[in-house]
């Protein structure tokens, strides 16, 4: 009975960190500006708060009210010219608008050359993703065959439990070239 809990703990863990792979991925590609507004392009710009480093979503409500638009209210007002700064210097490419109340930020148009420069770097962050399941995959394998040459678990045990985390692999990479596939519909709709 205690050889089926390891091999379950195994895949509970490989299912669990591979899912954490899947997500990381779809953060980063909400960071990457594509030409229509999003609250998450700014949401994680570092703010210098009161002598802290401080993301933006936790003095703001950040909001897009149009297709090209972001609308950056601060619930303290004080801090609007450091906000406003965080953005400028964030390697963005934004030019916030500070009326006094908001900060409003009209996102621009992607030229091709751009838009061919974010569809090599989602490639590459999606590669690295699919890198780290691969990596999940042969630390649960390792663990597996470990069980199998200490006769914790049969050889039929380690082939089936290693048949599922190929099959969970295969899911989560899928996951991700469908991600890819998505952002990069997204990258050149014009």
């Amino acid at each position: 009975m205690q050889s089926l809990d390891s091999v379950n703990a195994i895949l509970k863990e490989t299912k669990s960190r591979m899912g954490k792979a899947v997500e990381t991925t779809k953060a980063d590609f909400a960071q990457v500006r594509t030409g229509r507004a999003s609250s998450a392009i700014v949401e994680n710009v570092f703010v210098d708060y009161y002598g802290s480093s401080t993301p933006l979503k936790q003095l703001a409500n950040i909001t897009c009210p149009e297709p090209r638009t972001i609308v950056i209210q601060p619930w303290d007002m004080t801090a609007l010219p450091a906000i406003e700064k965080g953005i400028q210097m964030s390697e963005l490419g934004l030019n916030p608008n500070n009326d006094g109340k908001l900060i409003r930020i009209t996102v621009p148009e992607l030229t091709e050359e751009r838009r061919r420069e974010l569809d090599k770097y989602i490639k590459k962050l999606s590669e690295e993703h699919r890198v780290s399941v691969r990596n999940v995959r042969r630390e649960a394998n390792d663990a597996l065959k470990k069980l199998q040459k200490d006769s914790t678990i049969t050889e039929d045990e380690s082939r089936k439990a290693v048949d599922e985390v190929q099959r969970v692999t295969d899911e989560n990479i899928k996951h991700i070239d469908e991600l890819l596939k998505h952002k990069e519909k997204e990258i050149f709709e014009v």
